[in-house]
């Protein structure tokens, strides 16, 4: 059992491995994820015909 207050408020975990709530940050990944996203798939497309190409004459 623990000493501690079940009332009280529950303590952010400040371990070295513990990861802060992302909620507020969302928005910046998708854009990340969009700027390296769009880019590639837009490659894979391109390499995609390409290969289209070089195996059907």
């Amino acid at each position: 059992m623990t000493d501690q207050d079940p009332t009280a408020p529950a303590r952010p975990d400040t371990r070295p491995g513990a990861r802060p709530e992302a909620g507020g940050r969302r928005p910046l990944m998708v854009l990340a994820w969009l700027w390296v996203g769009t880019p590639f798939a837009y490659g894979v497309y391109e390499l995609l015909l390409k290969m289209r190409q070089l195996f059907t004459g």
